[in-house]
């Protein structure tokens, strides 16, 4: 019973072309939104099976952005306000009072260091995110076979090409995933010791601009290196080699499609800051939209660039790849036009 559940809501209809030959796009542009309408509510469901692996990061997010967020709130009324108004603006918002007239004086005397609080909790966090990114490389190359065929308007089971392309290419993702996952921790951590060397030393911020330089350098080609794991035979030494060829090469539009990952992100923190919008509300908000096709949509807007990039840069080198699948060429409408006259002769 269940097989047959996930069979019909997975699998769905194969057999059925998306254009005819006379329908089909010419331009990159117009071959994204003519398979993105085709394909969303795929990209829904394909967002679903994703998003498993993703839970543990958005877990760890979302509690230790509420914790942040209230216990920097009462640092900074414990350091303006004297107990009586702390006691009655925690009453007015609805909450509990937290700590004793005895635990307000202590802390008080202690000036409470904020931002040593914050970059703490921050590295913290970063440290428990690590092994929770880094159990999502084998998926991701899941969510890349499968987009990246939609994306060319190619046929691909959600259910059981995912799960093939999990079991053929789960090595080199996991250890892209593993990396994705340690750097931020490594950088911030090596931005924090240069930072405090510079105070002393102005030598020292050469180091510290050069670990976020590999920080940004690893963001923007790992957009390459996902999709080329399902695209070609390579190993992990050429997977990295060449996503840093293609991220340099292509800076200006990997940077661009960086960033058009991020807006949903900008959004978020736009209306928190200027609209004074509940923050947890926010990142609630920011949740439901990844768990319902965030991820599926930032996958499939990759799988479409990547694409372009794949038949600019690569496969015109290989001897009998295919170029441009999806797209109509004009050797197509001519031989589409000689086709109807032979019709029209014969009958």
């Amino acid at each position: 019973m269940f097989g047959r559940m996930m069979n019909n809501y997975y699998y769905g209809k194969s057999g059925k072309g998306d254009f005819r030959k006379d329908d089909m796009p010419e331009t990159r542009m117009q071959l994204f939104w003519d398979t993105l309408r085709t394909r969303l509510s795929g990209l829904c469901r394909l967002n679903l099976l994703y998003m498993l692996a993703w839970i543990p990061a958005m877990v760890v997010i979302l509690v230790f952005s509420s914790r942040v967020y209230s216990n920097t709130s009462m640092v900074v009324m414990i350091k303006e306000n004297d107990y009586a108004t702390y006691v009655q603006a925690v009453e007015e918002s609805k909450g509990e009072v937290t700590i004793t007239e005895e635990q307000y004086n202590e802390l008080r005397k202690q000036d409470v260091n904020l931002r040593d609080y914050l970059l703490n909790s921050f590295f913290t966090m970063l440290l428990i995110l690590f092994p929770c990114i880094a159990i999502t490389g084998p998926v991701t190359a899941g969510m890349c076979y499968v987009t990246r065929n939609w994306a060319r308007d190619e046929h691909a089971f959600i259910w059981s090409d995912f799960r093939d392309a999990v079991k053929a290419n789960w090595k080199i993702p996991l250890v892209l995933s593993t990396i994705t996952g340690a750097l931020p921790m490594l950088i911030y951590q090596g931005w924090i010791t240069y930072g405090r060397m510079a105070e002393k030393s102005t030598f020292m911020i050469v180091p510290q601009m050069l670990v976020v330089m590999i920080g940004v350098v690893w963001a923007l080609c790992i957009t390459y290196m996902h999709p080329m794991t399902v695209s070609y035979d390579l190993k992990m030494k050429g997977v990295i080699r060449n996503g840093l060829l293609l991220g340099i090469a292509r800076l200006p539009f990997s940077i661009g499609i960086r960033l058009l990952h991020c807006v949903p992100i900008l959004i978020a923190a736009g209306v928190v800051w200027f609209f004074g919008v509940d923050l947890m509300l926010v990142l609630v908000l920011l949740g439901a939209y990844y768990m319902v096709i965030g991820f599926g949509l930032s996958r499939f807007v990759t799988a479409s660039y990547t694409n372009a990039v794949f038949d600019r840069f690569i496969n015109t080198r290989i001897e009998g790849a295919k170029v441009n699948q999806g797209l109509r060429e004009k050797d197509d409408d001519d031989s589409y036009g000689e086709d109807e006259t032979e019709e029209e002769t014969e009958q």
